[in-house]
């Protein structure tokens, strides 16, 4: 009987051993950290929700009629979807030499900026010369005066060469900008100075360093420069509003206004026109996200 009694005891699973004082210590602030860390989701989830709201609404604006836009309360889930809206708006107005406008200007001007901004940064950061802070500093200083200030001067100059009412006016006015400058000297203070000393020895020229080295190096930066130009020219109003006349040569924030009448507007095709000119950046910000958040998270590291 004992030895039948003992042999059933040695088949029962040995017994945890006891959880030390510094486990079970840990084990609230494991809790702790779990809640806070799905408090800080709930509450990012609803601030991004907050964002995105007015963007919810000319979305679902964009397939209601005119009268339905601005009912109070607002109608969240229209009773009729006007889906037809997406295609007249085609045939309304000339939208696709609108969208061709944008994209023109948008191409042509963030290349140039990329291209002005990163050899002039290439100057400010990996070359010595005299007043070279000097300059930069007054560079810098551009951007704090507002373009209202400038921009009387800006049109009489253009006018005197004969440009308004050309695309090439815009063209010329942004084909530069200190901002690119900043960000993109900011990035090349990460790179060691080491490596362009060595390209000099092996007798490569300044050209050929900013070129085949710092070049392609500094992606990240070219790319955040890139989207946030595109971006900046793609809702660009004021610029070709005052420099373009010529229906033919509007952008899409221009030709948007064309649905706006002397006493009344059509604010559905408005919210469908505005639908449709997002697209574009939202396609060229998915295409260059990786590259945009490394270039501003490391743009102002100096290592």
């Amino acid at each position: 009987m004992n030895t039948t009694v003992l042999r059933k005891d040695s088949t029962r699973s040995p017994a945890p051993p006891p959880m030390t004082a510094g486990e079970e210590r840990r084990r609230p602030g494991r809790a702790l950290r779990t809640v806070g860390r799905v408090a800080l989701y709930v509450a990012l989830t609803g601030v991004a929700l907050l964002i995105l709201l007015p963007f919810i609404w000319m979305l679902i604006s964009s397939v209601k009629a005119d009268r339905d836009v601005f009912t109070v309360p607002i109608e969240w889930v229209p009773q009729e979807y006007h889906w037809d809206n997406f295609s007249r708006i085609w045939t309304d107005i000339p939208l696709a030499a609108y969208l061709g406008n944008s994209l023109f200007l948008s191409v042509v001007i963030t290349f140039l900026q990329v291209l002005t901004g990163s050899f002039a940064a290439y100057g400010f950061a990996k070359m010595r010369f005299p007043g070279r802070d000097l300059l930069f500093a007054g560079d810098i200083a551009t951007i704090a005066v507002p373009w209202q200030a400038y921009m009387i001067p800006q049109y009489i100059i253009m006018q005197k060469l004969g440009l308004v009412n050309t695309h090439l006016s815009l063209i010329l006015l942004q084909a530069f900008g200190a901002f690119g400058v900043f960000l993109m000297r900011q990035f090349y203070l990460t790179i060691p100075d080491e490596i362009s000393e060595a390209a000099r020895l092996d007798g490569l020229s300044e050209y050929g360093i900013w070129a085949r080295i710092i070049l392609p190096l500094s992606k990240p930066a070219l790319a955040s420069l890139a989207l946030l130009t595109f971006v900046n020219t793609w809702n660009d109003y004021m610029g070709p509003f005052i420099y373009l006349t010529d229906n033919s040569l509007w952008t899409v924030q221009l030709g948007l206004r064309s649905f706006i009448g002397q006493y009344d507007a059509q604010y559905a095709m408005i919210m469908t026109g505005s639908v449709l000119s997002i697209l574009p950046i939202i396609l060229v910000f998915l295409l260059g996200q990786r590259y945009f958040v490394r270039g501003i998270a490391t743009t102002g590291v100096k290592g």
